[in-house]
């Protein structure tokens, strides 16, 4: 049997007491289980590590697998150069991986390299396993913006290569949960925070993957997660084999959640293999959502439909309009996302034609093929869009940040005719300085500057 199981790890530097220097014991149980998760792969002598790190490079559209023939890192960045580690890289294990991935239809490989040293989310779990005796090379692979089926899809393709080749391979996905579980940590508290860690560390413990492919994206993002896609790839890698599942240890004493887990492979189990069931469960949760659109929503999806599809717009507008879409103009935003990733948004700030729902219609086209962070949107994404449509309110003038409030709130920053406008209630945006930072940048206006801001208020459509 070509692979072995893996271990699911955090890599919080301050575990070490060369970065902690005092803290690591606020987080001791989180080091046990580190220490037994690497004694117990060690004893599965693997032949290689296939490790999986958020903090590899990440590009939106593309799974970056580390080139050349090995790499260090250190802990430098955390005032620890002395913890130092070196791994060589499995160079055909890599070829066969890149080769697998492209019949896949994968998008996969070495191009894109910006940091040759290995990053702090493979120094930590590595640090462990050669402590426990583990040596041998690895593999080493970065995470994307695509799809929980595309990051399992990986998965599946690294197995294959780790058989093809005969290797005894170990899937190392390192990983921290939620950064949003107390107010007092760096990244504050959002009660999506526990749910997430809840939820995460559930089916860490029952062995359930379809689990990690199928959680909420919102909720995901709301609890500004970090190491999801390393476990969607690592359920890919075990697709098809039973494992022996055990939860080892999970806290958050500094607003950070870690779970340490292990998965033995115990035998094959065509039950556990979970592409199809990931697929299912996608078409109906859009299904459902689809089902609850409104007028709005639904003119912005026929409007971009239509374009995609024919290569022209709306010839008129469909019948039985509500009449707020058709005997009022204003501004309006067309927003779509794929897995809770922005895809495109275009909108305008005052109306620009007739009526709201022309308005619509327009914006929509446009966030599907003119914004320029992205591609034109192809005919094979249209199912997996969805969409939301902010109506905007009149602009007011305001004194200063103490009059905002970015959940109820968007802003335009304006000096001379440079200006930048950010919607409220977004993901991320806490407070009035964020959305200030957020608008003055979009809008190429420095802090130091002098600005003017305008507030508004949106009624939003999903």
């Amino acid at each position: 049997m070509s692979m072995l199981g893996a271990i699911l790890t955090p890599h919080p530097p301050v575990l070490l007491p060369q970065v902690g220097r005092g803290r690591e014991e606020e987080i001791a149980a989180t080091g046990r289980a580190m220490a037994q998760a690497a004694q117990e792969a060690a004893r599965w002598q693997p032949e290689v590590l296939l490790v999986a790190s958020p903090h590899t490079v990440l590009y939106a559209d593309y799974f970056h697998i580390a080139p050349g023939r090995g790499a260090s890192g250190d802990l430098s960045p955390f005032g620890a150069p002395q913890v130092r580690v070196e791994a060589a890289y499995d160079e055909p294990l890599r070829e066969e991986v890149v080769r697998r991935a492209a019949q896949a239809g994968l998008p996969a490989g070495t191009l894109g390299q910006r940091q040759a040293d290995l990053d702090h989310g493979v120094v930590i779990p590595l640090y462990y396993l050669q402590q426990a005796g583990v040596t041998c090379p690895i593999l080493r692979i970065g995470l994307s913006g695509l799809s929980p089926l595309a990051h399992y899809r990986l998965g599946m393709c690294l197995a294959q290569a780790v058989e093809a080749l005969g290797r005894r391979a170990l899937f190392v996905a390192s990983g921290d949960l939620s950064h949003k579980l107390k107010a007092d940590g760096p990244y504050g508290y959002a009660p999506e925070g526990p749910v997430f860690d809840e939820a995460v560390t559930a089916a860490m413990a029952a062995g359930d993957f379809l689990s990690f492919l199928t959680m909420d994206p919102a909720l995901c993002t709301k609890a500004a997660e970090c190491g999801l896609r390393a476990f969607q790839v690592m359920a890919g890698a075990l697709d098809g084999l039973s494992v022996a599942p055990h939860l080892l240890s999970h806290e958050g004493p500094f607003g950070v959640g870690y779970g340490v887990a292990l998965f033995p492979v115990t035998g094959k189990d065509p039950a556990r293999c979970f592409a199809a069931p990931c697929e299912q469960a996608q078409r109906d949760r859009l299904a459902a959502r689809r089902a609850k659109e409104d007028p709005w929503v639904r003119l912005a999806r026929l409007a971009l439909e239509t374009y995609v599809r024919t290569g022209r717009p709306l010839d008129a507008l469909p019948h039985g309009l509500p009449a707020e879409l058709t005997g009022q103009a204003a501004g309006a935003f067309v927003s779509l996302h794929v897995e809770g990733q922005l895809r495109g948004c275009i909108g305008t700030i005052s109306p620009t034609a007739a009526t709201l729902a022309e308005e619509i219609v327009q914006n929509a086209v446009s966030a599907g093929t003119r914004d320029p962070r992205f591609p034109p949107v192809g005919v094979g994404e249209l199912d997996t869009l969805e969409y939301s449509v902010d109506v905007l309110g009149a602009p007011e003038p305001v004194d200063g940040p103490w009059q905002l409030d970015p959940k109820r709130y968007g802003i335009i920053v304006s000096r001379g005719r440079r200006r930048g406008l950010l919607l409220p209630d977004l993901d991320g945006v806490d407070t009035a300085e964020q959305q200030l930072a957020i608008a003055r940048e979009k809008g190429g206006i420095r802090a130091e500057e002098s600005y003017q801001i305008q507030r508004f208020q949106v009624v939003r459509h999903t």
